[in-house]
């Protein structure tokens, strides 16, 4: 079972140690679905990932499984193998997202939350307001890197969790928060699964349910087209053509102080002082160092960079609250509503722990305006648009540029006058620092995964500044 089960993990699209040295040193089942008909058994399995190293840093996957006493032709690209289980006997045996009957366990488990499960570990939560339809069908969404998402009809949508850590996770606790409170800017939070383990005296949530937004469009997805309308119009500007994507980034600005806000009255918001604002910097100038090592054409820049890091440590402190910790145009969705954010897991590379730290809302900001800066120069480096082969590379540079410029405006005016606040010395600061931390970042990212966008990042180290 195991050599089956580590080669199908291997593989999996969001398994995370590809390119080390692994094994799969234990595989715990930690529930298992009421209600299944006859020949079906779904259960939910931990798989414990150990590296090799000194370090032997573990991790824990989970594993939705389907245990089928005949093999299903209809799931056939989904199976895992066939072996034999103490509890089930001879079963082939099958990623249970992909399978319509098992995902129906699940949305019945949430509309009527069981008091107890086969081995009375899982514990499904339910928010009032909204009745499921159980008459839907699943359908697994193809392409996700980290989770897996089923959608049910048009009526909700499930994110199961792969990589799991002990403890809350933000995606739920901040959905929870602001559906709560009635934000509209947010998918509404139907319910989500604990795995409550008394083997390791801790809690792990498996899995999200919430409203789906079928119709919505991707916020990158838009950014793009309205790169490329421009592109294809060599005689106007961005503020001319039928395109212009402004007001929706203005609009998003608004949404993103809003949600800000919300987030302000139902989390603790703190000051840190003066020597937090220096280890921040400090840390900055860390990740800027580790950097030039392994992109050498960052040195260039490392003096104007620690300028910045410096003009950080002059703020004597610093006001942090819950933010969202990953935000770009690709956590967003434009539906016919207004703008929704998603995905408030925060930077998956980061532990747990660390994504559930307060931050300053500048974060979220930069993030927003980095992606600004992206959206036109990957159209100018892919060649979408209207210009001729040959056309000049200054061409598009200046098109692209303008674009940006227009957007990060119309988003920063709308952001900061939602806020009811002007952008001032501390806050110019505080961006102009996370702008600068977070192009070191995509730097570093880009040389490793796609040498050839490269360029974006570097382009902008001619000025961080808003």
């Amino acid at each position: 079972m195991n050599e089956e089960l580590r080669s199908w993990i291997a593989e999996a699209r969001w398994f995370g140690g590809k390119g080390r040295d692994w094994e799969l040193t234990a595989v715990r089942r930690v529930g298992e679905l009421p209600g299944a008909p006859e020949g079906l058994r779904v259960s939910i399995e931990l798989a414990e990932v150990t590296y090799a190293g000194d370090a032997g840093d573990t991790e824990l996957y989970q594993l939705p499984l389907a245990w089928y006493d005949h093999p299903q032709d209809r799931i056939g690209h989904a199976l895992v193998g066939e072996w034999h289980d103490d509890d089930f006997g001879q079963s082939f045996v099958y990623d249970a997202v992909h399978d319509r009957e098992s995902m129906a366990l699940w949305l019945q488990a949430f509309a009527a939350p069981p008091t107890s499960t086969a081995r009375g570990l899982l514990d499904f939560h339910s928010l009032a307001g909204h009745e499921l339809d159980l008459g839907s069908h699943s359908t697994l969404f193809s392409g996700e890197q980290s989770n897996s998402s089923v959608a049910f009809g048009e009526d909700a949508l499930m994110k199961v969790f792969r990589k799991v850590t002990p403890g809350v996770n933000p995606d739920i606790a901040i959905h929870q928060v602001l559906t709560e409170a009635g934000s509209t800017h947010v998918a509404a939070l139907y319910g989500w699964l604990d795995l409550v383990d008394d083997e390791t005296n801790t809690t792990i949530q498996l899995a999200m349910l919430q409203q789906f937004l079928r119709t919505a469009s991707d916020g990158w997805d838009l950014a793009l087209a309205s790169v490329r309308n421009l592109f294809a119009e060599a005689d106007l500007h961005a503020d001319e053509v039928g395109g212009d994507f402004a007001g929706e980034a203005s609009r998003l600005g608004v949404a993103l102080a809003e949600v800000h806000a919300d987030l302000a009255a139902h989390f603790p918001v703190e000051q840190r002082d003066a020597a937090v604002v220096d280890d921040l910097a400090s840390a900055m100038e860390g990740r800027l160092s580790a950097a030039i090592d392994m992109v050498p054409d960052l040195a260039a820049h490392g003096a104007s960079l620690r300028a910045t890091y410096d003009r950080l440590r002059g703020l004597d402190h610093i006001d942090v609250q819950q933010v969202h910790g990953d935000l770009h145009l690709g956590q967003t969705l434009r539906t016919s509503k207004g703008w929704k954010i998603v995905d408030f897991e925060g930077e998956p590379a980061k532990p747990l722990a660390e994504r559930l730290k307060p931050d300053s809302v500048w974060r979220d900001v930069a993030g927003m305006i980095r992606s600004f800066d992206y959206a036109p120069r990957v159209v100018a480096l892919t060649g979408a648009g209207g210009f001729d082969a040959d056309a000049e590379a200054e061409q598009r540079s200046y098109r692209a540029g303008e674009w940006s410029a227009r957007n990060r405006t119309a988003f920063l005016d709308a952001y900061t006058t939602q806020r009811g606040e002007d952008l001032g010395p501390a806050a110019t600061t505080l961006l102009d620092a996370y702008l600068a931390d977070k192009v070191v970042y995509e730097a570093v990212y880009e040389a490793r995964n796609r040498p050839g966008w490269l360029s974006i990042p570097l382009a902008a180290l001619g000025g961080t500044t808003t």
